[in-house]
């Protein structure tokens, strides 16, 4: 029996400088995806978040996608990228208040998911005060992230927790513990191998950590990243300054051990959340080869289309099974 299909989605907001709509899916469509992750678009009234968009972008949006062919993926958003204290801790992140974070950001959330028809909610695991240990945090926030993750079950949503610096949940330890603390089925773990290596880690510690965090792992976001002392391996990127985010053919191989163990995960994950009426098991590109920061990242739409090879290269090489749109799709809907 034939290994089930992964699904390839992208942020299709690093591609057109624009954020433009238009581009962005033509540029999706182009490279044969069928589903995007919406963070940052421009419907016509200028670049906004997902979380910003209008009543009457939205509707527009939803009939571009009738026209490109293209579905969301999973909602982008920054939710749980807020203070979990109200402490001066020297950054510019914001505090709000949990229950009016619940009652307004996070059912905006739920909400938006539930226009574009996806049941994928991207989330973070809520800052501790800067320069400080995340543990003494872990059972403060498990507490918040258990009742979005209630809010977002009682509507049909999934609530995946992204790996990510400087968060409570930075590393496969601290995110394990709060899958766990959280207990849903609807929660599950987002890796990105690239955020592990940006965070210092070898390509054997991301592995390690992936290990640790693979009990709840749900889907995967790719980038690639260099570390300083292999900067060689940038070339003309290296020379200017790009942030060492790089294809994930290259470099060392973080990428090889996680991708190559994770499709062992690919069958019994593929069912269990086609059961929750997710479509597959996705593999989503955020490629940050132009540069990457707290909110986003750049690639251009010619550092999108490289990304995107670099990781049909790997995927291919590991055997996996994935479908870019052919002369056969073309009529389907005919």
């Amino acid at each position: 029996m034939a290994e089930p299909e992964v699904l390839l989605s992208g942020f299709a907001d690093e591609g057109p400088v624009s954020k433009r709509a238009q581009e962005q899916f033509t540029m999706m469509r182009t490279l044969g995806m069928s589903y995007y992750t919406i963070r940052f678009i421009d419907v016509g009234q200028g670049m906004k978040n997902v979380m910003e968009l209008s009543d009457e972008e939205i509707d527009q949006l939803k009939e571009l996608h009738q026209q490109y062919d293209i579905q969301v993926s999973s909602i982008g958003s920054p939710i749980g990228k807020v203070k979990l204290i109200d402490v001066d801790d020297g950054t510019e992140n914001k505090y709000v208040p949990f229950d009016e974070y619940l009652e307004k950001d996070v059912q905006r959330a739920i909400d938006l998911a539930k226009a574009f028809d996806t049941k994928l909610l991207r989330g973070f695991t809520y800052y501790h005060p800067h320069g400080t240990d995340p543990w003494p945090h872990i059972d403060q926030a498990a507490d918040h992230l258990k009742q979005i993750v209630a809010k977002c079950e009682s509507e049909g949503i999934i609530y995946g927790l992204e790996v990510e610096s400087d968060l409570i949940g930075g590393d496969g330890a601290t995110l394990a513990a709060l899958y766990e603390k959280i207990g849903s089925d609807y929660t599950y773990i987002i890796e990105d191998v690239g955020n592990m290596e940006y965070m210092g880690h070898s390509a054997e510690s991301a592995y390690e950590h992936y290990l640790k965090m693979k009990p709840g792992l749900g889907w995967i976001h790719i980038k690639g990243f260099c570390q300083p002392e292999k900067k060689d391996m940038l070339g003309r990127a290296a020379r200017r300054g790009l942030t060492r985010f790089i294809p994930v053919d290259q470099g060392d191989a973080g990428h090889e051990m996680v991708l190559r163990d994770f499709k062992t995960m690919v069958p019994d994950l593929d069912a269990k959340f086609k059961s929750l009426g997710v479509p597959g098991v996705f593999i989503d590109l955020e490629p940050h080869v132009k540069g990457g920061g707290q909110f986003g990242g750049m690639s251009g739409v010619d550092g999108f289309g490289v990304a995107f090879r670099a990781l049909c290269n790997m995927l291919d090489y590991l055997g996996y099974n994935y479908h870019l749109t052919g002369y056969e799709d073309l009529y389907r809907r005919d």
